[in-house]
C-alpha cells in the first residue's frame, strides 16, 4: 500500500452499513469494514480487531473429539450437567492452576463462555427482587454488556483506569452500597487492556461481594497467561490469581477457545462456587419450582438455551485438561507466543509515535500478551480509527470495550509471521505521513 485509501472509499462503505460512527463499531462490524476495504484496494489489512487463536488447535482434544464421533455419539443427546469425565477433569485442572477446591458436581459445560455469562446474567438477576442490576469493571469484552441490553437486564459500569488498589474499594462501596446490584463481571488477565487484578484487588472484590451478597462473575479466558511469572506448573505455585480465595460469592468462567485454541468448537466450563450452587434462592423456587441456584442454571437456564453441550466438544476439553493437570501438555509453553508477538508489535506501534494507554498494574508494567492498547496523542477514537482503516490497518476503539480514554484494542492472534510485522511497521510509517499531511496548512490559489 503505496497511499492511503480515499476517504469516500471508507465513508461509502459505512453509509451502505448504516453506520454513522466508525468508532461505535462493533467487533464483527469492524471485521466486516476492513474485508470490503481490501476488496475495494486490492491491499491485504493488517488485522488486529478480532482475538481468533492464532494458533493450531491443541491435538490431544481434536484426537479425543473425533474418538468421541467415531464411537456414535452424536447421535444421543448429551447429559445437560456434563460429562463426568468433563466435570471430574475440570476441578483437578482448577486445583492444578488456580489452588482453588471446587467438586465436580459444581462444575458445567457450556457452548463457550459466552453462553456461560449470557445464561449467569439472567439468572443473577432473578436471584433476588431488589438486586436487578449487574455491574461491569471496564474496560471489558463489549459482547459482555450487550448482554444485558438483549436481555433488557439493568446494568451500571466504570473505567478501572483512575479506580486501582484501596481505590478500587472505594468504587465498588460506591455502587454496591445502592443494594441493587446482583452480579460483578470482569476478566483476568483483562480484555482489552491486559490489566491484571493484584492479589489485594481481588481479595477487596471478594470482601465487597461478602458484604453486600453481590456473585462475581470472573471470566478466566486467558488463565495463566500472565506471563511475568511462570503459571505453567501443575499443582505448583505461582497459581492464577482469582476471587475465589476470597468469598464464596463467585463463579468463574473458564473457556477452551484461547487457552488450547479450540475456538471453533465453542466450549467452556462454569464452575460454581459450592456454597453458591446449593444455596437455595425463594425466589427461584417461586417461579421456577427449584431453588438452587446450581439446579437452576442447569434445568432452567441451560435447558431451554441448548439442551447441553456437543458431547465430543466435551470429551476434547476433558481430554486436554487431563493432559494439562499430568503434565502432557504445557499449554501455557504454547499460548507464550502471545506475548513474544505483544512485545515485538508493541515497540513497532512506539516507533511510530503512538503509546501504550493503559500502561500500568499500579506500579508495574503490564505485560506481554493476547491484548494490549493503544493511542497516539489525543487524537479522537473516530479520527485515529478512520484513518489507520484508511491505511489498512484493522481495529476496535476502547469506547467499544468501556473505556473512557481515546485508544484502540490491539489483538496479537492474526500477527503469525514476520511478514505481518512488517506489514504492520510499513502501514503505521504511511499513518504516520497521513497525520503530516493533514496537519500541513492549506494553501489558496
Amino acid at each position: 500500500m503505496n497511499q492511503p485509501i480515499q476517504q469516500k472509499i471508507l465513508d461509502d462503505i459505512l453509509l451502505k452499513r448504516d453506520i454513522t460512527d466508525v468508532s461505535k463499531a462493533t467487533i464483527r462490524q469492524c471485521a466486516a469494514i476492513a474485508n470490503e476495504l481490501e476488496d475495494a484496494s486490492g491491499e491485504s489489512f493488517v488485522r488486529l480487531e478480532i482475538g481468533v487463536p492464532g494458533i493450531a488447535a491443541c491435538q490431544v482434544g481434536v484426537d479425543a473429539q473425533k474418538h468421541a464421533l467415531d464411537s456414535g455419539i452424536a447421535s444421543i443427546y448429551p447429559n445437560i450437567g456434563g460429562l463426568p469425565e468433563l466435570k471430574t477433569n475440570a476441578s483437578r485442572f482448577l486445583k492444578a492452576f488456580l489452588d482453588v477446591d471446587i467438586n465436580a458436581e459444581c462444575i458445567v459445560p457450556t457452548v463457550g463462555s459466552m453462553q456461560a455469562c449470557f445464561n449467569l446474567l439472567l439468572e443473577c438477576s432473578q436471584l433476588t427482587p431488589e438486586k436487578d442490576t449487574i455491574l461491569y469493571i471496564n474496560p471489558g469484552f463489549p459482547p459482555h454488556v450487550r448482554q444485558s441490553k438483549v436481555l433488557n437486564i439493568k446494568y451500571e459500569q466504570f473505567d478501572i483506569y483512575n479506580y486501582r488498589d484501596e481505590r478500587l474499594r472505594d468504587k465498588l462501596e460506591e455502587y454496591f452500597s445502592k443494594g441493587n446490584i446482583a452480579a460483578l463481571v470482569y476478566s483476568n488477565p483483562n480484555n482489552p487492556t491486559w490489566v491484571c487484578l493484584t492479589e489485594h484487588e481481588l481479595q477487596i472484590v471478594g470482601e465487597c461481594a461478602t458484604k453486600y451478597d453481590v456473585v462475581v462473575l470472573e471470566d478466566l479466558a486467558y488463565m495463566c497467561m500472565d506471563f511475568r511469572s511462570d503459571k505453567s506448573r501443575p499443582f505448583e505455585p505461582p497459581f492464577q490469581p482469582t476471587v475465589a480465595h476470597y468469598t464464596d460469592n463467585y463463579v468463574l468462567m473458564s473457556s477452551g477457545s484461547k487457552m488450547f485454541s479450540y475456538a471453533g468448537e465453542r466450549i467452556a466450563i462454569v464452575a460454581f462456587s459450592p456454597k453458591l450452587f446449593s444455596r437455595e434462592y425463594p425466589e427461584l423456587r417461586k417461579r421456577y419450582g427449584m431453588g438452587r441456584m446450581g439446579d437452576n442454571y442447569i434445568f432452567t437456564y441451560l435447558y431451554v438455551a441448548s439442551s447441553g453441550t456437543s458431547h465430543s466438544a466435551q470429551y476434547a476439553l476433558a481430554a486436554m485438561m487431563k493432559a494439562a493437570v499430568d503434565g502432557e501438555y504445557n499449554f501455557v509453553k504454547v499460548v507464550r507466543t502471545y506475548g513474544e508477538r505483544a512485545k515485538v508489535s508493541k515497540a513497532i506501534f512506539e516507533r511510530h509515535g503512538f503509546h501504550v494507554v493503559y500502561d500500568k498494574d499500579i506500579d508495574r508494567n503490564i505485560g506481554d500478551g493476547f491484548f494490549y492498547t493503544i493511542g497516539y496523542g489525543e487524537m479522537s477514537n473516530h479520527e485515529l480509527l478512520s484513518d489507520l482503516l484508511r491505511c489498512g490497518v484493522a481495529a476496535i476503539t476502547l469506547n467499544n470495550t468501556g473505556s473512557n480514554q481515546p485508544g484502540i484494542r490491539v489483538c496479537v492472534s492474526q500477527l503469525t509471521t514476520r511478514m505481518h510485522m512488517k506489514m504492520l511497521d510499513d502501514r503505521l510509517a504511511l499513518f504516520e505521513q497521513l497525520q503530516a499531511t493533514k496537519s500541513q496548512p492549506s494553501v489558496n490559489t
